[in-house]
């Protein structure tokens, strides 16, 4: 066994199901990376998942289905992922321990690789999901 890697909201879920929902054919969720850019250095990627790859981690909340890249799993560890509308946007949302910063715009962070020693000392969940 090992950490959770996140954590979806109820609104999240519903988020993931619906665009699974419209986009139709083999579509099964969604998987999660990060990417170098923007003016903070990384970047949330949300790609559409028809055929899981195996070495993802799976994170399963109300039907919902999200890939974690094996890559982005340092960075993630912790994390809760929202969905949230408000009058000027609506969108993903990353409530992640391991954010340094962030631009003003909101579009790109900085983060670090979480501690795994302070997890442990802290006791978290050790679940995995596989």
């Amino acid at each position: 066994m090992g950490f959770a890697v996140m954590s979806l909201t109820d609104a999240a879920a519903g988020r993931v199901r619906t665009i699974v929902e419209n986009a139709g054919g083999d579509a099964k969720g969604i998987r999660l990376s990060i990417k170098k850019g923007g003016c903070a250095g990384m970047e949330y990627a949300v790609d559409l998942v028809s055929e899981p790859n195996s070495k993802d981690d799976l994170i399963e909340h109300l039907d919902a289905k999200v890939w974690v890249a094996p890559e982005a799993v340092l960075y993630l560890l912790g994390t809760q992922m929202d969905f949230e509308v408000t009058p000027l946007r609506s969108g993903f949302t990353f409530h992640n321990p391991n954010q340094t910063s962030a631009c003003g715009c909101g579009e790109s962070v900085e983060l670090k690789p979480a501690d795994l020693a302070a997890l442990a000392d802290r006791g978290d969940a050790v679940v995995r999901a596989n």
